[in-house]
């Protein structure tokens, strides 16, 4: 548990977690079982001393996520952009998302902040993508936008980064890392109105990326209800909800700054694979 410059250890909190044979349930058991181990977190925590958070490296706050799910071009004015620039569509059709769909990333890129990102193609351009990133917290399944909220069980910062090039979206940001998601997990309780956070995103102390949640063309009810109109979603799934306009490349010794309001900020470094 993440308390100002601190945190706590919650483990004995995750007693009640009930155990598993193969086959292994493929969603993540702690976000099934959130709300129950809320209850126990302050007893759990109680006899733990703090730690600085910068004495501990931060892991993804999700383990085991079933499927992420990333939203492109997701705002217009990134649209746009993407659309003007040769080096970002490489010849490949921009289309707006209501044409483009969804796109899911591997698992196997999902990385915490504490980790960095580990760029593998030096010899092609990678970009920096921040976004307003949700958690899944209970099976969803053909769900209306009006209730679609009461299936987020919180929202991270997320990174997804991107190797550009003519090929699949999903190819190019599935790398191992290329899915950066932190500094924690701030649940929805916290954040009532997703749809109204400023973002930011700057590298090496330069500012690269400004915008708010507002300008989502899709917001989050709207992809929840658009994403489980063709798949379940389940406790653990990870929606990635686009980026804005300010894309631009990264390279091994650069530090990203990645700032959304509610939910905080984490630092990456970048190296070399």
């Amino acid at each position: 548990m993440v308390d100002g410059d601190t945190v706590r250890d919650a483990t004995k909190a995750l007693d009640i977690l009930p155990s598993y044979r193969h086959p292994l349930p493929g969603f993540d058991v702690l976000v099934a079982n959130l709300e129950a181990i809320r209850g126990r977190i302050d007893a759990a925590t109680r006899e733990s001393p703090p730690i600085a958070l910068t004495d501990v490296t931060l892991l993804s706050p999700i383990a085991n996520p079933g499927k992420l799910i990333a939203a492109p071009v997701n705002y217009q004015r990134h649209l746009e952009e993407a659309r003007g620039s040769a080096e970002l569509h490489h010849g490949n059709q921009v289309a707006a998302i209501r044409r483009a769909g969804l796109f899911l990333k591997a698992t196997s890129s999902l990385t915490g902040a504490g980790q960095g990102i580990a760029l593998r193609t030096l010899d092609r351009r990678s970009d920096h993508e921040v976004e307003l990133a949700f958690v899944i917290g209970q099976r969803a399944d053909r769900v209306a936008r009006s209730d679609a909220l009461d299936y987020v069980a919180g929202y991270c910062i997320g990174l997804d980064i991107t190797i550009r090039g003519p090929e699949e979206r999903s190819l190019r940001k599935s790398p191992d890392g290329y899915s950066v998601l932190g500094p924690w997990l701030v649940t929805a309780d916290e954040i009532p109105n997703p749809g109204a956070l400023d973002l930011r995103l700057s590298v090496n102390g330069q500012v690269r990326q400004q915008s708010n949640t507002s300008d989502l063309i899709l917001g989050v009810g709207e992809l929840i209800e658009y994403a489980s109109s063709f798949y379940t979603l389940y406790p653990g799934d990870v929606v990635f909800t686009g980026t804005p306009e300010g894309v631009g490349p990264i390279q091994p010794g650069d530090t990203i700054t990645a700032c959304i309001e509610k939910i905080g900020t984490m630092q990456v470094n970048v190296r070399a694979a």
